[in-house]
């Protein structure tokens, strides 16, 4: 299916969806599997893991436990773009839980994927969130237990990126208080994979 795509002809056929008729659709497929509206496209989420499971717990917790009053970190909750409605695996976002009873946020100050298998879509993403005002984004590469860092934002992409490997302090800029080493996020998974 993937292939047909690529043919111009099928393309220029493509029907995107609003958010708004996005959020008509539901949370789920006919299929019952969960959705993410991408740059107008429905897409299904991957089935997660246990190394992606215990690599995003690990750092929700982490995350949780070190940032300042004010910011609330989100797991696999959407964020509301100009087009777009991902479900990231880690966003912090400001504000308070009951600001978002009628609203998901429209940006992060950080968003964090768990990359298992294929982190093609992961990286895709990084304009989307840029073009968002996300100030920083994270890819953890479960495969090679590293973390890429996309930073600086800039015209609608980031100017920096960054490869932190297990023995690397992975810091986020906002948040001088959240640091920890990378190998924090896989001690004890290497059974897990």
């Amino acid at each position: 299916m993937p292939a047909i795509l690529e043919l111009p002809e099928v393309r220029q056929r493509v029907s995107p969806l609003s958010v708004e008729e996005y959020h008509r659709l539901g949370e789920v497929s006919e299929r019952g599997r969960r959705t993410e509206l991408i740059r107008g496209i429905v897409i299904e989420k991957m089935s997660k893991s246990p190394l992606h499971a215990a690599v995003a717990k690990r750092l929700y917790d982490l995350l949780l436990a070190r940032l300042p009053a004010g910011w609330i970190v989100r797991r696999e909750d959407p964020l509301t773009l100009k087009d777009s409605e991902p479900k990231p695996d880690i966003a912090v976002v400001w504000g308070t839980e009951a600001e978002f009873f009628h609203a998901h946020p429209s940006t992060a100050e950080l968003v964090v994927e768990v990359a298992v298998s294929s982190a093609a879509l992961d990286r895709e993403n990084a304009a989307l969130y840029a073009e968002a005002g996300v100030k920083e984004y994270w890819i953890v590469l479960g495969a090679t237990r590293e973390v890429e860092v996309y930073r600086q934002l800039e015209a609608g992409g980031y100017r920096e990126t960054q490869i932190r490997s297990l023995d690397d302090l992975l810091a986020c800029g906002s948040f001088p208080e959240v640091g920890f080493k990378v190998s924090d996020l896989f001690a004890e998974t290497q059974r897990l994979g």
